[in-house]
């Protein structure tokens, strides 16, 4: 296979946002050079469709932790309150 793993590569569950992505890059560009085995392309997209969701639910994770400022009425900083995802 083109994408190297490591052991801390392995689970996708721990792994940061950044790094994920990083291997989702290495993955796509391994299967859009068509140059591995069909057998390897089935394994490198299926462990792409992992990282990907990986990388959504992180994502969404961090959307609903940011907030946004809330003004009072003459304009001012008045605190700040859930974002609004929807």
């Amino acid at each position: 296979m083109a994408v190297e793993k490591t052991s801390a590569l392995n689970n996708p569950a721990e792994l940061s946002f950044e790094i994920a992505m990083q291997e989702l890059e290495q993955i796509v560009t391994a299967l859009e050079k068509g140059s591995i085995s069909l057998d390897d392309s089935v394994a490198l997209y299926a462990r792409g469709k992992i990282l990907q969701d990986r990388c959504e639910k992180l994502l969404s994770d961090a959307e609903s932790r940011i907030e946004k400022i809330a003004l009072g009425e003459n304009g001012e900083i008045k605190g700040v309150k859930p974002l609004d995802i929807e």
